[in-house]
């Protein structure tokens, strides 16, 4: 039997959402999750996402990853669902044309369907693990967009698409990184092929656009007016994708593959106090927590900038930890600061595997 539609996250991003405080109609805020690796870290990931609401978190919608090929599928699809019967999220379900056939691509948009899940991320997708290049099937899409308009050739209005937006351009586009990070731009050629490719999405039905991750407010301020200025709708949503800085070794893994401009005051700020090699115990967790506070700090403000710009909705890509994210919201007023480490600690009580959402060897 199929499950109830749930609601379209373009009909409730600006609608007023419980919370402990009175300011949070103002900006709202959603979650990124990927699908654990054992059952384990499922049951507590979706343990977590019941209690969230109880830790101060109130998501407007949360989404969850789909793996290359449909590595996943199955999983995403009961995520999502059970997010939704469960604890009445509204969720976004990523879904990739990665080495897809259409069979499988059709059997995820039923499925979703009969879920009741209305809200789609269409994306190519990453090359399966241990391959470099992206290879298209025979019978299956070669891009997000093949994917956009399959879905409203064949499901109508059904669904609410998001898609992704690159305000620095797609990383695969950007061949000398090291040039990048010094000129600050890429070529204006290969910017404009991706704002005609991005407004080629939008002219096919796509609803919103998520962005990729950056750490230059401007950078997406400037990406925002660019996407008007290409005939973007300004009714379209365009939601900045917020990866806050956790780890030092994690940061440069992240912005090497993405090919994510680093502001000078960024660089040195963040060499400054990167952990010194051969460090152990106490030490390097004290280099570790620097690290991880000066993320926080570093994307509180970053988000103060975009919020004084007008921007009504933050995107966390939370890599399964909320720990950041939390702390983030609450030093922006959205989450209640009576939400602190002790109501942390008495929680981990209840959930003794608990490190952010679920165990980070999960």
């Amino acid at each position: 039997m199929a499950l109830k539609p749930a609601a379209k996250i373009t009909d409730v991003l600006n609608q007023p959402r419980d919370s402990p405080l009175d300011n949070s109609d103002k900006v709202s805020f959603s979650f990124e999750f990927f699908p654990p690796k054992t059952d384990s870290g499922v049951k507590n990931l979706e343990a977590h996402l019941g209690h969230m609401r109880g830790m101060g978190m109130n998501p407007g919608f949360i989404d969850f990853t789909w793996g290359a090929g449909g590595s996943t599928s199955t999983l995403t699809q009961e995520l999502v669902k059970n997010a939704q019967v469960n604890n009445n999220y509204i969720s976004n379900m990523h879904l990739t044309c990665t080495n897809m056939e259409k069979g499988m691509v059709q059997q995820a948009l039923e499925e979703a369907k009969a879920n009741g899940i209305r809200n789609i991320v269409a994306l190519r997708g990453d090359p399966p693990a241990g391959q470099t290049d992206w290879v298209a099937t025979d019978t299956g899409f070669t891009c997000a967009l093949d994917l956009v308009k399959y879905i409203r050739e064949n499901y109508g209005d059904f669904f609410c698409i998001s898609v992704a937006g690159y305000p620095e351009g797609h990383p695969d586009k950007i061949e000398n990184y090291e040039e990048y990070l010094k000129a600050g731009k890429i070529p204006e050629d290969v910017y404009k092929a991706e704002m005609d490719y991005l407004k080629a999405k939008i002219d096919a039905g796509a609803d919103i656009i998520i962005t990729q991750m950056f750490y230059d407010a401007q950078t997406f301020l400037n990406f925002v007016k660019d996407c008007h200025k290409w005939g973007i709708p300004e009714s379209i949503p365009i939601l900045p994708g917020l990866l806050p800085i956790q780890a030092y070794g994690g940061f440069r893994r992240m912005t090497n593959m993405c090919k994510t401009f680093i502001p000078a005051e960024l660089e040195a700020e963040i060499s400054a106090i990167a952990p010194a090699d051969g460090l152990e115990g106490d030490e390097k967790k004290a280099a570790e927590e620097k690290v991880r506070q000066f993320g926080i700090n570093h994307m509180t403000t970053m988000c103060k900038t975009l919020i004084a710009a007008g921007v009504k909705h933050l995107h966390f890509y939370c890599l399964n930890i909320d720990g950041p994210t939390k702390k983030i919201l609450q030093n922006l007023g959205y989450v209640a600061q009576e939400y602190n480490d002790e109501t942390q600690a008495e929680y981990k009580k209840k959930s003794p595997s608990h490190r952010g959402f679920y165990s980070e060897s999960s």
